[in-house]
């Protein structure tokens, strides 16, 4: 698919230059905690500020009134109502992870990523500098998904697949828009990161969140919230044959604060849908592709 981001302006450059000064994890250690205040005199004006800021539409929500919700975070990471997606029917479609917009997606050219117009990075710079697991998507696919403040912060399966692994990954925390991704070389295998590796029945599959400005907790519904803390060193955990399997549509993580989910899929194990490209929104459940034999 073809790259339609623009050169970095001198914006944008500023921007990347004045993260590169600020202290990331000691921001995000205190967003961390004012996330979780249940005092009504920073939630309630916090999250009205919040919700007209970035018209976020609660209409979706299984709790509809911002006040009733015990604190920003518990908002930030709210449910939906039941049926508010639809999950592709067909056993053969990948469903889109998360809400949220594509940043870029296509093929991987030499255990390449594209990041934006003229970046790039490796799959196993990604996975935690895996060399071997990176070659299991040598030629694969790749997409990355940008979750916006006013999306829904939920990561659901997009198939069935049974968890292998799952790999800490410490790092800073820039912003993962695309003023950054423009300027910020290796920007999504330099943030902190979780990588969770799976097996489906067309090969392996991973799927990295990516931690972000601000974006100080990482979790999954197997281990609960595995940032913070932050660490300092790679750390993994590998599950035997009976390790947690997944229906596709379940819910497998959140951000606390947003940032970014990347999907690797193996070679000939699946095509993405060719009307999708970079910049267009996505939704939670929508077909993203489809899995062989049905390609």
């Amino acid at each position: 698919m073809s790259d339609k981001r623009q050169t970095a302006s001198i914006s944008d450059r500023l921007f990347a230059m004045l993260q590169r000064l600020l202290p990331h994890h000691l921001l995000s250690r205190g967003m961390h905690w004012l996330a979780r205040l249940e005092a009504d005199w920073f939630r309630k004006p916090f999250t009205h500020w919040f919700i007209r800021r970035f018209a976020v539409d609660l209409s979706e929500a299984e709790e509809t009134d911002p006040d009733r919700y015990p604190s920003f975070n518990a908002f930030f990471t709210r449910a939906l109502q039941p049926g508010a997606r639809s999950i592709a029917a067909d056993p053969e479609a990948l469903a889109c992870p998360v809400d949220g917009a594509i940043s870029q997606m296509g093929n991987l050219h030499d255990g390449q990523l594209v990041q934006a117009k003229g970046h790039y990075f490796t799959a196993a710079g990604l996975l935690g500098d895996r060399a071997e697991l990176a070659r299991e998507f040598s030629d694969g696919l790749f997409a990355t998904i940008y979750l916006a403040p006013f999306n829904y912060h939920r990561i659901h399966m997009p198939c069935d697949a049974r968890l292998t692994e799952m790999i800490y990954v410490p790092g800073r925390l820039f912003s993962v828009n695309a003023a950054t991704a423009r300027t910020v070389p290796n920007l999504f295998a330099r943030n902190e990161r979780v990588a969770c590796l799976f097996e489906t029945s067309f090969g392996p599959m991973a799927m990295v969140l990516v931690g972000a400005l601000f974006v100080g907790s990482i979790e999954t519904v197997w281990a609960g919230e595995i940032t913070p803390p932050h660490r300092n060193a790679v750390s993994h955990r590998t599950f035997a044959a009976n390790g947690p399997s997944l229906h596709k549509g379940a819910e497998m993580g959140r951000f606390n604060m947003g940032s970014t989910v990347i999907l690797l899929l193996p070679k000939n194990g699946a095509r993405w849908d060719p009307g999708l490209e970079p910049g267009r929104p996505v939704r939670l459940g929508m077909p993203l592709g489809r899995t062989a034999p049905g390609l």
